[in-house]
């Protein structure tokens, strides 16, 4: 399996791409090929172009979860989508995939929409749609966990605005991850781990049956954390000791310091292509 970063807060020294606050990721994994979120704006489709990746032939498109920083992409995917068959050039649209809450509208003070722009509704004229609460085989060995169970007191309890219609604040209920299954361990792919990036771990161990873990890489919301969940994050991954970690997006500078005294924390930037044996 191959991950390349697409977007991300950061780029990489002498890569000449851009970046923004947002992550996508594309995963190709043997014949099966994967864009992990969106990003923000069009600029995953750019650095696409510029590293000479092909988004036209996707087998899923998946939604860590609803927030501007992972879905407001959609927008520009929409238009290639439209302007290659505009061009009768090759086009594979392929299976969104996403926690059933995906497409709730979510709104706070400051902003009047943060979640996803699109109904599934509209959504459905241009993907095949399959939302799934329950862990989702995307191939033999890659797997959308869907709704993740939330049994760490110190993590996966803060809100975010309010979902429409509901009485109490948003806890981001549709967060997701991918987690793949190599002969060494577990490589877990995270968008913004607001389920908890422990949380995370514990049931990609669980629906693998295997606890061993080569790589976490994504966001792991440890942006100005509360001291709580930093020293309960930390202790968990002290314990855990995967074999490396890149902690990227909503990973602030202290806590990527914090994590690098107790795991091997490695850079991530626009550009990075990390290989995983089989």
């Amino acid at each position: 399996m191959e991950i390349t970063v697409l977007v991300d807060n950061n780029t990489l020294i002498d890569r000449y791409f851009f970046a923004e606050p947002g992550l996508s990721l594309l995963i190709q994994d043997e014949e099966t090929t994967v864009l992990f979120d969106t990003g923000y704006s069009d600029i995953f489709l750019k650095n696409a172009a510029k590293m000479g990746k092909d988004l036209s032939s996707l087998d899923y498109l998946v939604l860590s979860h609803s927030h501007l920083d992972h879905t407001w992409g959609l927008e520009p995917l929409l238009k290639y989508y439209t302007e290659l068959e505009i061009e009768k050039r090759p086009l594979k649209r392929p299976t969104l995939v996403a926690h059933p809450d995906i497409f709730i509208s979510v709104r706070d003070d400051l902003f009047r929409e943060f979640g996803c722009l699109f109904s599934e509704t509209k959504l459905a004229k241009h993907f095949p749609i399959q939302l799934n609460s329950r862990p989702l085989a995307l191939s033999s060995r890659l797997t959308f966990l869907g709704a993740i169970p939330r049994k760490n007191d110190f993590e996966g309890t803060l809100t975010f605005g309010r979902k429409e219609g509901a009485q109490e604040d948003d806890p981001v209920s549709e967060d997701s991850a991918l987690v793949y299954r190599s002969a060494k361990g577990l490589v877990i792919i995270t968008g913004c781990s607001h389920a908890g990036i422990c949380n995370i771990i514990e049931y990609a161990k669980e629906v693998c049956g295997d606890d061993r873990v080569v790589d976490i890489i994504g966001g792991f919301h440890l942006q100005n954390p509360p001291k709580r969940q930093l020293q309960g994050t930390l202790s968990y991954l002290k314990a855990q000791q995967p074999q490396t970690a890149h902690a990227c997006h909503c990973t602030d500078l202290f806590s990527k310091i914090a994590l690098s005294r107790v795991i091997p924390l490695k850079e991530v930037g626009v550009g990075l292509s990390i290989k995983y044996a089989v």
